[in-house]
């Protein structure tokens, strides 16, 4: 029993080391924005236009994540980890000592490359290191690293941006992925040898219809949900009336939010993900609409604000392990277009979301958005469940024929 009990509560070291990882690479993801009115100034472009720098690095990730996964198949996982780190350090060298804004914008990209490729080859080592088990709650650990940059590293990368400038931040971001690359390059334990998955095998995923569905979900609900959050500080000063000091205080919130419910989402879903993700969809459709009438109450939108942070960023710890179980034939590669999935829902909701600011909606705008792209969102999740009801009878009958084990390793152990 105590055994048992051990299994189930202790995850494998490695699992921390790259929640650090995915901590230092998420506070350059969400950082800059803190960063742009100065970045502009120094680069001698406007804000706008500056921009583009949240822009290129979605695109990087996009992009870079399933390409580098194919890239990389070859190299071991730690290796892999190891030199993503290293690109990335050196991605933010090059745009800390850059005058050109052409420069540092090609800099973000190849950074948002390395980005996508450390987490998508990530979240493979942690749920294998963890076991089938334990998948999702390492996947929940790993992502509170994301959760904890919101929570600290953004505010706190802002405030220290103010005191020592963008480019002290980008060393100091450099620095960091420097001491990270030789930390993870000594303890996380070397790969056992094992064949390797040809390239083609890795792209038969690419005909996995429950896959797909699972990455639409992914995009959709994500990018609901980050809509929301993306204008949330006009809803919270132009109709909630909060002052502009008080929302940073209310964004920490979110963020704590954010990393318990990562971490919760981990717990579930290793027993019924499917389940999980649809609470976790249906839970932020509820918040986001419920902003929209409520939000001229102060109290109540910052505790929707806060649920919102509970409910939405779960979607990072369960659309991962989800992807992998229905793309087992190429696991990175499935990981790898789950990160870009997420980067999609990123850009298609802010960009949505800042159309709809702008729109006779006002402040709740991006609200109704969001709404909309989670309501779409449980479609997807609707189809795989119904798909997954009408296959459990099918799957009673193999597991009285085969046996439990036979059953597992057959691709349908994925419970709702």
């Amino acid at each position: 029993m105590s055994s048992r009990r051990e299994k189930t509560t202790k995850l494998p070291f490695v699992v921390l080391l790259l929640a650090l990882g995915t901590f230092l690479m998420s506070t350059t993801e969400f950082v800059i924005a803190g960063l742009l009115p100065e970045m502009a100034s120094d680069l001698g472009v406007g804000v706008p236009r500056a921009g583009m720098l949240i822009t290129a690095f979605a695109i990087g990730m996009i992009v870079g994540a399933p390409t580098i996964s194919i890239a990389t198949l070859r190299l071991p996982k730690r290796s892999t980890l190891v030199l993503s780190l290293a690109v990335f350090a050196v991605g933010h060298v090059v745009a800390a000592l850059s005058p050109s804004f052409t420069v540092v914008v090609g800099a973000r990209v190849i950074t948002a490359l390395a980005t996508g490729a450390f987490l998508s080859v990530a979240a493979v080592v942690a749920t294998s290191a963890a076991g089938p088990r334990a998948g999702s709650r390492a996947m929940g650990v790993m992502m509170s690293g994301m959760s904890l940059a919101i929570v600290a590293g953004v505010p706190l990368g802002s405030w220290v941006g103010q005191a020592i400038g963008w480019r002290g931040i980008f060393w100091s971001l450099a620095a960091l992925a420097g001491l990270a690359a030789l930390v993870i390059g000594r303890f996380a334990p070397p790969e056992e040898r094992r064949d390797v998955v040809p390239v083609r095998s890795q792209l038969g995923v690419l005909r996995q219809g429950n896959l797909w569905l699972v990455l639409a979900a992914t995009a959709l609900v994500s990018g609901g949900f980050l809509a929301a959050y993306s204008y949330i500080s006009p809803l919270l000063t132009e109709r909630t009336g909060l002052s502009a000091g008080s929302v940073p205080l209310v964004l920490v919130g979110f963020g704590i939010g954010a990393l318990v419910g990562t971490i919760a989402a981990g717990r579930f879903g290793d027993r019924k993900p499917l389940t999980t993700f649809l609470s976790i969809a249906v839970g932020s459709g509820l918040v986001v609409l419920l902003l929209i009438p409520l939000s001229s109450y102060a109290l109540l939108t910052v505790v929707l604000v806060v649920l919102l942070g509970l409910t939405g960023m779960a979607v990072t710890s369960i659309a991962t392990p989800l992807a992998v179980r229905f793309g087992h034939s190429g696991p990175a590669l499935a990981a790898a277009l789950t990160v870009s999935a997420f980067n999609v829902g990123i850009a298609a909701g802010s960009w949505l979301a800042g159309l709809a600011l702008d729109s006779p909606l006002g402040a709740t705008g991006p609200e109704c958005i969001g709404a909309i792209m989670v309501g779409v969102g449980l479609i997807p999740l609707i189809v795989l469940a119904a798909k997954r009801a009408t296959r459990s009878d099918t799957s009673t009958v193999s597991v009285s024929v085969l046996g439990p084990d036979k059953e597992t390793s057959a691709g349908t152990h994925v419970a709702v």
